[in-house]
């Protein structure tokens, strides 16, 4: 029997301004990507394509337009079970340069080859035997707001910090620092950092050996990604180890990906499978980083719980060595209420709690 397949928008509404030094958000627009069969017509996998501004090579306003029309040439071929390998799908398709486009049309794949019961993956994680460990995320805004935010994530029992640094007067970001080293003093407390390419490389080095007086685990593209030889020369003389986020959109080929980890030589890389166009391409990135001695971590970006849940799964399946960035989806008014929860900075799967509508 031929699948179908159909495409749902959501407008998510944040909480907050949400800021990085790109920028501020007030929402951000997915797309959920549904597959079925008139077999089983009740059976419904989904994925979820949500592109963001400034970072996903495909983002633009003709997104939504080449979504549908999309959609229509998948169902205008009539696809068989069979005929569902996710590579030829890709190139058929001309996919290569749609990375959120392929991770939503994965996950709802594997969500329906699964039931359409939203478990992708099955391990501890989604068999609700233990949490992932993630960190909790503080994001930009002025003196005040980024308090409340820590103080609320310490209260909240989170074991590591991640600060997005870039968009307040630079002392201003080095009292925060100071006073979260002096509140969490008795704390085995971990602070990574990121940046958003916010330093220019004239003045990165010098801003991270003053940042680095307060035990910084790693700072994230501290300066804008495509300037190899500038970050390969920071990554060397930072006394903060250097983790590559941006610095890896966009790369398709294994040569390129190689080179750029050859020539940087980063401490870690993030790996965000929206971004990245999806899992199978994540796990490319992980098996090339750890030929070259590069530790990494999986970090969900901006997306809704459908996505959220699908990347903590796939996260789940790997032996993992410290918190991942899985905490984004208590950003949004208007969520999709999900097993999900945060219990003392980790991202566990209730499967006592029921999936509300995508709507």
């Amino acid at each position: 029997m031929p699948l179908h397949a159909a495409v749902q928008k959501k407008i998510l509404l944040f909480k907050f301004d949400a800021r990085t030094s790109r920028g501020a958000m007030q929402q951000h627009v997915v797309y959920y990507l549904k597959i079925w069969s008139d077999l089983e017509p009740e059976i419904i996998g989904v994925g979820e394509c949500a592109p963001l501004p400034g970072l996903s090579p495909e983002y633009g306003p003709e997104y939504e337009t080449w979504l549908y029309s999309w959609v229509n040439q998948f169902n205008d071929l009539h696809l068989q079970e069979d005929n569902l390998l996710l590579s030829e799908l890709i190139q058929n398709f001309n996919l290569t340069y749609w990375p959120s486009v392929v991770f939503g049309l994965e996950t709802a794949l594997l969500d329906w080859q699964n039931q359409g019961q939203k478990r992708l993956f099955f391990n501890y994680f989604s068999n609700s035997e233990a949490g992932i460990p993630i960190n909790g995320l503080i994001w930009m805004g002025d003196r005040a707001f980024m308090q409340h935010q820590i103080e609320k994530k310490l209260q909240e029992g989170y074991s590591c910090l991640k600060l997005k640094i870039g968009g307040l007067d630079f002392e201003t970001e080095l009292k925060l620092l100071r006073q979260i080293r002096e509140v969490a003093s008795s704390q085995n407390l971990t602070i990574r950092l990121d940046a958003n390419g916010a330093f220019s490389p004239a003045e990165a080095l010098q801003k991270l050996e003053q940042l680095a007086k307060y035990d910084i685990h790693s700072i994230e593209q501290p300066i804008k990604p495509k300037q190899t030889d500038a970050t390969a020369h920071l990554s060397r003389q930072s006394p903060i180890p250097i983790a590559l986020d941006e610095e890896l959109i966009g790369l398709v080929e294994s040569k390129e990906k190689l080179n750029v980890l050859s020539a940087i030589r980063p401490a870690y890389i993030i790996l965000k499978p929206t971004l990245l166009g999806g899992f199978a391409a994540t796990q490319k990135w992980i098996n090339l980083a750890e030929t070259q001695g590069i530790e990494w971590w999986i970090t969900s970006a901006l997306e809704s719980n459908i996505g959220l849940n699908a990347i903590s799964q796939f996260t789940a399946e790997f032996d993992l060595k410290r918190e991942q960035g899985l905490g984004t989806g208590q950003l949004y008014e208007n969520n999709i209420p999900s097993p999900l929860q945060i219990q003392m900075g980790k991202l566990y799967y209730d499967a006592t709690v029921n999936w509300g509508k995508l709507s």
